[in-house]
């Protein structure tokens, strides 16, 4: 099986650019496969193809996502195994970084809303761990910023991610789920 599309999550506008939701958005920006492509508006985001593989990056807001994933699926004409998302993930601390397939949604509503509009969970995951907040509100936290403390291993797990995807979408995504099921990146 191989991937035909990689989706990175986000939030568009400036107020969101760093935020820990936008992690999906952050990789595909220091991804080096894609620092020379040529990104279009389309599908209800931005879009471009490198060699085989298709990216998106929805700009319909999170909790929307689906709408832009089953626009480039539908052109596409391809099938929900054939899509990987990049996605903030709660239940990993930053630092862990979890690759999958199918199985549950964890609350995240990016993820419910590309489930509904495919009709069916069975895509690949890449997931990029953010933490749960030790107070306040889940929302409030996903909307924050990464702190100045955070950027170093940010920037490795990003780093670390970006190989991943790339191997993912060059050698087939079954390859990396021995070692990338859970992993912890320092």
């Amino acid at each position: 099986m191989s991937i035909k599309l990689a989706a990175f999550l986000g939030n568009p506008g400036p107020v969101y650019t760093h935020s820990r939701h936008n992690v999906g958005w952050l990789l595909a920006e220091r991804n080096p496969i894609l620092s020379y492509a040529t990104w279009q508006r389309k599908h209800k985001g931005l879009f471009t193809k490198v060699k085989d593989a298709c990216f998106l990056k929805p700009e319909t807001y999170m909790n929307v996502s689906g709408t832009a994933v089953q626009s480039a699926a539908v052109f596409l004409k391809i099938q929900p195994e054939e899509i990987l998302i990049v996605h903030d993930e709660l239940d990993l601390a930053l630092g862990q970084v979890g690759f999958k397939f199918s199985g549950g949604l964890n609350g995240h509503n990016g993820l419910r809303s590309i489930k509904a509009c495919l009709g069916s969970a069975d895509f690949w995951r890449l997931r990029i761990g953010i933490g749960r907040p030790e107070r306040g509100e889940v929302i409030d936290w996903v909307l924050s910023d990464f702190t100045a403390q955070e950027t170093p291993l940010l920037e490795r797990v990003l780093e670390a991610s970006a190989a991943a995807l790339n191997s993912a979408i060059e050698d087939g995504p079954e390859k990396l789920l021995p070692e990338w099921a859970k992993k912890c990146i320092e």
